[in-house]
């Protein structure tokens, strides 16, 4: 029996690692194909911060000019991981606004006090536009594209063989677009009755909002959008000890 996880690579190995640790058994499958995007900025521009919501965007620069010229700028980051992306990536002052969108708007506003020049590194499709909100309190944003996600259509023939195996107890789901390319995946394959039956672990109540809507009967939000909120949602679902229960009556 094994946990689908559908968070797109490479974070998926440190989640797959994670549950293993734990105990678990684990299906990678990710749902999303990270795409690098040529980064067009003007190289006079001055920033007074740098904000991140995603490793991904952190990624998408790598190998370009645009690292060595924001090293630098203060970066704001929306949890404790992509902080620790962007420290790993060279940035020497990094600050966790440790929680969501709206937790990062706040942080900026508290550090920059209504004013200053704002680089947002973001991905191509947006479930929040952070630029419009800041634009909005006053400060000058401009959003640097950095990255999109492909969806992949399909699972692959194991994990098709996993649902019908009856092998898959839980899915985790870490964004809405990867939530959605699941639920494509699940009526590509026409596994609408088993899969969307399982319970489906996701990181915020957005991202479970695509499964309620898809039909899907087990749908659980975690109270914190990080790894160990989704965790501990997973392991409400499905406890350990149930699973040591089952092996050992095998």
């Amino acid at each position: 029996m094994a946990i689908l996880v559908m968070r797109p690579f490479p974070d998926n190995e440190a989640t797959a690692s994670a549950l293993r640790a734990a105990g678990y058994g684990v299906l990678l499958s990710p749902a999303l194909r990270f795409e690098p995007v040529a980064v067009r900025d003007e190289l006079d521009a001055h920033y007074n911060a740098v904000i991140v919501t995603s490793a991904n965007a952190l990624r998408g620069i790598e190998g370009q000019a645009l690292p060595e010229r924001l090293r630098d700028t203060k970066v704001f980051a929306v949890g404790d991981a992509t902080a620790q992306a962007a420290r790993a990536f060279g940035f020497a002052d990094v600050e966790s606004a440790s929680g969501d969108a709206v937790a990062l708007c706040e942080l900026v506003e508290k550090r920059l006090r209504g004013s200053g020049q704002i680089c947002y590194l973001a991905g191509a499709d947006l479930s929040r536009d952070l630029g419009t909100d800041l634009n909005a309190r006053g400060y000058h944003v401009t959003t640097l594209t950095t990255y999109r996600m492909i969806p992949l259509p399909r699972f692959s023939e194991s994990v098709e063989a996993a649902f019908a195996a009856g092998d898959v107890e839980a899915i985790l789901h870490y964004s809405r677009r990867s939530a959605r390319s699941f639920v494509g995946a699940v009526q590509a394959a026409g596994l609408e009755i088993s899969a969307l039956a399982l319970p489906q672990c996701c990181i915020s109540d957005v991202v479970a909002a695509v499964l309620r809507d898809a039909g899907a009967s087990r749908v659980l939000a975690a109270s914190s959008p990080d790894e160990s909120g989704i965790f501990e949602v997973l392991h409400r679902a499905i406890p350990l000890e149930r699973r040591r229960a089952k092996s050992d009556s095998v």
